[in-house]
């Protein structure tokens, strides 16, 4: 039975709690038939979630900071390669590269400097040795002043590492479409059916013409700090855009299990993936770390009796 959406909304308004906003169960249209959804969106279908906690935000570098403080972890890009598990993943007969080729790094956005080819998206990425989160846009680069800012160049691995000490989970693709798509079941994206209702940047994607010339309409050209744009329904921010969001589930692609991201990121645009979209998915290997590409988590506690949500009066 579908729930009101109208009180489904005024329950979760008053359900927050340790950074955390409650996300009540429900029956929803998960995937899309859109012109513009890929083959992996579809088809369109009804899914039934139980309620359960989803961070307001994605997970920052001030919060990860506590973790790695706590834990002395070490994140996968900040390790060497090893070339055992990389050749897992490569054609059988690649050879080794050199001893330096496998020193420590992760994927950071390059623009050309002018238009290209869409179909080649190695053109606008580069491995770059000495990059991780602590150094996102290269072994020159730091956090410093960007505590609020989203955490990224952290693998699948990292992500669940983090959730497991912070007591949560990642969350499913389901979970994640139904918190992201609240209160717009069926409508393309997660606000509704404009991209700009009333003029309004709803969310950190590109501007201008990608992947060479961002106009920072929005006021971004990269990353945004959490909280930079309005909440959806559920007063979550940023959704939609800013950095992709690892999840739980993944896909078998031979011998390599695959991980999903959800939510597109800051290089979003019409022209290229319109993965703005609350279907949009992608996925990559769980070792995988780029620079646009982080996390939340959830957790699947009721809500305490002060935060209980309750029938609109």
């Amino acid at each position: 039975m579908l729930v009101p959406t109208i009180m489904l909304m005024a329950c979760a308004a008053i359900a927050e709690q340790d950074g955390m906003v409650w996300v009540p169960g429900g029956t929803f249209t998960m995937g899309s038939d859109d012109v513009r959804a890929m083959a992996s969106e579809r088809p369109a279908r009804q899914v039934t979630v139980d309620g359960f906690w989803i961070d307001q935000t994605e997970v920052t570098n001030a919060q990860f900071a506590k973790f790695v403080k706590s834990t002395g972890y070490v994140t996968t890009a900040e390790r060497p390669i090893e070339w055992s598990e990389l050749a897992a993943q490569l054609p059988p007969g690649t050879p080794k590269p050199p001893d330096e080729d496998l020193q420590p790094g992760s994927a950071v956005f390059t623009p050309p400097s002018q238009s290209i080819d869409l179909m080649n998206a190695g053109a606008w990425w580069t491995f770059t040795h000495g990059t991780d989160w602590r150094h996102p846009e290269g072994p020159e680069s730091s956090i410093d002043g960007r505590d609020n800012y989203p955490v990224v160049h952290v693998s699948w691995d990292d992500a669940v590492a983090y959730a497991k000490w912070a007591g949560k989970q990642l969350p499913t693709e389901a979970q994640w479409e139904h918190a992201a798509r609240f209160g717009h079941d069926g409508e393309l994206l997660a606000w509704g059916t404009e991209l700009m209702p009333d003029d309004r940047h709803m969310a950190n994607i590109w501007q201008g013409e990608f992947p060479h010339s961002n106009t920072k309409a929005d006021g971004h050209a990269g990353l945004s700090p959490v909280r930079s744009y309005p909440p959806n329904d559920l007063n979550a921010y940023d959704m939609i855009g800013n950095v992709w969001e690892w999840i739980e589930d993944g896909e078998q692609r031979g011998p390599t299990m695959y991980r999903l991201q959800k939510g597109g990121s800051f290089l979003c645009h019409g022209s290229y993936c319109t993965a703005y979209r609350p279907s949009a998915r992608m996925s990559t290997t769980p070792d995988s770390s780029f620079s646009h590409v982080g996390f939340r988590c959830v957790s699947p506690t009721e809500p305490t009796p002060d935060t209980a949500p309750t029938a609109p009066k």
